[in-house]
């Protein structure tokens, strides 16, 4: 297990910001060791008194903040009343990832280049929703991380999935390729229709930049290219649309097997037999219900 690094060490990377009420609590639910010092607002109070007795119990710094002082701490006003001061997230490295999904026969999405945060924050949600074990980010150096923004946006969801990420993608993808781990590409110029594509795991979905899709080094590494169809006019979806839809795909055969029927209908109560109709005449209206 590898040891955290202590935030006070001489050349320690800096305390990370989560900010966001879900965020927040999420972090509180699933690493609270991680947390240096809790910030928060005063209209948040009621939601956060089971982390502010565990955060005073361990005597960690807790500050009520208005809200302009939260919104330079966060530098948003978006911080929804609660600001963590946390220690750095931890990343796998790509072996640690391969060996994961390939133990698990698991699944992970990959994003090459992928910029926004809100996009990647939705992602990750999405992510988080289907059940996928990891997220692979891909940026040029400096190695990419998880802004802020992002994980708040991804409401408790940057909790639920391990990262990893790497300098160069496609190269990342090859050596994830060689330990058999399937690698997929979504593109919207793909021959292959994505609905009903058999995802074959351990799997890796890839999804590219958001206006420039795949780079070319990337579709080299993919065992297939797939494609959402659509039926209008306007030629690709948002990439956070596309990832909801394909994780969708990606797992569909898991939740099918969980289940595979739709639920069968209540039995209805016995009900007691309606008096016969009279052989002619006139209809004189309904005979009254038996209760």
């Amino acid at each position: 297990m590898k040891q955290k690094p202590d935030p006070r060490a001489p050349g320690a990377p800096p305390p990370e910001i989560v900010y966001g009420l879900r965020a927040g609590l999420s972090v509180f639910a699933r690493r609270p060791d991680d947390i240096l010092a809790v910030s928060y607002g005063r209209e948040a109070r009621r939601d956060l008194e089971t982390l502010l007795r565990t955060a005073a119990a361990r005597r960690l710094p807790c500050h009520e903040l208005r809200d302009d002082e939260l919104e330079r701490m966060a530098h948003t006003k978006n911080h929804e009343g609660l600001c963590l001061h946390t220690r750095p997230r931890a990343w796998l490295g790509t072996n640690e990832l391969a060996d994961m999904l390939v133990r698990t026969r698991g699944a992970a999405i990959a994003l090459e280049r992928v910029r926004n945060p809100y996009n990647i924050g939705a992602i990750v949600r999405s992510a988080a929703f289907f059940g996928l074990d990891a997220a692979l980010l891909g940026a040029p150096a400096p190695h990419p991380g998880l802004a802020p923004d992002a994980v708040r946006v991804a409401e408790g969801g940057a909790e639920e999935l391990a990262f990893a990420r790497t300098t160069d993608l496609p190269d990342t993808l090859a050596r994830l390729r060689a330990r058999g781990i399937t690698i997929v590409g979504g593109e919207s110029d793909a021959a292959a229709n994505a609905f009903g594509f058999t995802f074959k795991r351990p799997v890796v979905l890839v999804l590219g930049h958001e206006r420039e899709g795949l780079s070319e080094r990337a579709k080299a590494q993919c065992d297939a290219l797939v494609a959402i169809p659509g039926a209008g006019t306007v030629g690709s979806l948002n990439v956070s649309i596309a990832a909801s839809v394909l994780l969708a795909e990606v797992v569909r055969e898991n939740l099918l097997g969980k289940n595979p029927s739709p639920a069968a209908p209540a039995p209805r109560a016995p009900v007691s037999p309606a008096p016969a109709r009279p052989p002619a005449g006139p209809q004189r209206g309904r005979p009254p219900r038996r209760r």
